[in-house]
């Protein structure tokens, strides 16, 4: 609790750390910026007196100085205007100075920038310089932004990379966790084998073992696919006809007569590389989910259809629906509608289906108060 504790608070002073020196860098940018604008304007008044010394010049005027305030300007851009007509332009693109509509355009945008300056060479008659930021400025203008969007993609890689480790950690804690469940109910599994064989030589009703016998097997299988997580599961090809078939078969036995259940699908073997285990996973928390939105009463119907290259097994039952904006959430992990449960079923299915099995699984048609339709799609395997 302490460590935990301290973790914490150290990474609060380390987000306080981090942007406290980004408000800083930022600060600086934004001083720098102010410094440099000043420092623009200082060189803009002067150009503007260079401009009044030359057009008052006598024969004797120096007019060194002017022509070297003049000539040491080669970044910011100048417009002279006098009475409302440009009468000169420097660092400013030929094809821009040329045309008279984009040097009209081009000044309203050096009077948006900068206020102009005001040369009044002789009583009441004046010149107005416009001009506008340097490439430099501009540059540091949009500095604090290109530093934000970076800091902002870091901190999105750092989160991602921190989330995705976390998940991974999580992930193999819950198979490890899975796996050793796994191999805690395989001791009692062994016993009850044993106990089956003792009722079998007592002379005990088969129907009454070989349900026990089949329950038992159901345990077994149970207990493979928790063993299965976390590993690369071994794929078959086989006929998913037969194997949809028989999980279908046993919920039907286990499940209430309240259920009417309905299987329909082709007689031909349909082959598809799968794993049956896992496969008899999916069907069974289809039909589980199917039944818990029924309330255990309704009807629970299972399609299989080849179709082309592809077999769609249609999962639907009489429940009470799902809305149409939780189709997609719906397969997300903890999400779940009712009291009891984590909300992994589906998620659970989903991951089954698609990365082990590279096929797709979806809320096919649904309507609140009639019911639902999930469909999976498998991939039928081309045997030469």
């Amino acid at each position: 609790m302490q460590f935990s504790k301290s973790r914490n608070i150290s990474r609060w002073i380390i987000i306080f750390a981090s942007f406290l020196i980004i408000s800083l860098i930022l600060w600086n940018t934004y001083t720098f910026f102010q410094i440099f604008k000043q420092e623009e304007r200082l060189k803009m008044n002067l150009w503007a007196n260079a401009q009044k010394t030359l057009i008052n010049a006598g024969e004797n005027t120096d007019l060194e100085l002017p022509l070297q305030i003049f000539s040491n300007n080669t970044s910011i851009p100048i417009m002279l205007t006098e009475n409302d007509s440009i009468i000169n332009s420097i660092n400013i693109d030929e094809t821009i100075v040329k045309d008279k509509q984009k040097s009209i355009r081009f000044l309203a945008g050096l009077k948006n920038e900068n206020e102009p300056i005001e040369i009044e060479y002789v009583p009441g008659k004046f010149q107005y310089l416009y001009y506008g930021d340097s490439e430099l400025l501009k540059k540091l203008k949009y500095y604090p932004i290109a530093l934000l969007l970076i800091i902002v993609l870091f901190a999105a890689l750092v989160y991602n990379f921190y989330k995705s480790t976390k998940m991974a950690t999580q992930n193999k804690l819950w198979a490890g966790m899975a796996k050793e469940t796994a191999h805690q109910i395989g001791t009692p599994l062994t016993s009850l084998v044993g106990w089956v064989e003792i009722l079998k030589s007592e002379n005990v009703d088969e129907s009454t073992t070989n349900e026990i016998e089949k329950d038992i097997e159901r345990l077994q299988t149970i207990t493979d696919r928790f063993s299965k997580i976390g590993s690369e599961p071994k794929l078959e090809n086989k006929d998913i006809i037969e194997e949809t078939q028989k999980s279908y078969d046993y919920l039907q036995s286990r499940f209430s007569k309240q259920i009417e259940f309905t299987f329909t699908g082709p007689e031909a073997p349909v082959i598809v590389l799968f794993n049956p285990t896992l496969h008899s996973w999916t069907i069974e928390n289809l039909v589980k989910n199917a039944i818990d939105a029924m309330k255990g009463r309704g009807k629970l119907a299972l399609e299989v259809l080849h179709e082309g290259g592809f077999v769609r097994i249609n999962i639907s039952d009489t429940g009470s629906g799902i809305p149409k904006n939780q189709f997609k959430s719906v397969f997300e992990p903890g999400f779940t509608t009712k009291k009891r449960g984590w909300g992994l079923g589906l998620s659970l299915t989903k991951r089954i289906v698609e990365e082990y099995h590279k096929g797709t699984i979806k809320v096919l048609h649904s309507e609140i108060g009639k019911g639902t339709t999930m469909q999976v799609s498998f991939k039928v395997t081309e045997l030469i």
